[in-house]
């Protein structure tokens, strides 16, 4: 019998899933440390039509970005964490744990 996932490791896989295809895809492509949310919503609905699968399972994910202190939301412009822009400066690949271990370092 499988066993299903537990809630914490279907957030992370959420968010994980979010960074790698919808978010930091997003931010190289435009170069900048911010974007709308017309630009997210642009950007997931592509991954979805692409990967066939439904907005709300990126939903989640993109808000536990947020609440992780990946994400910053002012108004309606979204940010990166200041620590991960040397990574959209070079276009380097910043996986999602790269992230966390950035956005969480003091």
């Amino acid at each position: 019998m499988l066993e299903e996932k537990g809630k914490y490791a279907s957030a992370t896989q959420n968010r994980r899933f979010v960074w790698e295809k919808v978010m930091w895809p997003l931010v190289l492509e435009l170069n900048a440390t911010s974007f709308t949310s017309q630009q997210y919503k642009k950007r997931r609905d592509q991954v979805c039509k692409e990967l066939s699968i439904p907005a709300s399972k990126i939903a989640g994910g993109f808000v536990s970005l947020l609440l992780k202190g990946i994400l910053y939301k002012e108004n309606d412009l979204y940010s990166i964490h200041y620590r991960l822009i040397p990574y959209m400066r070079l276009g380097a690949n910043c996986d999602y744990a790269t992230a966390v271990r950035e956005a969480s370092t003091k």
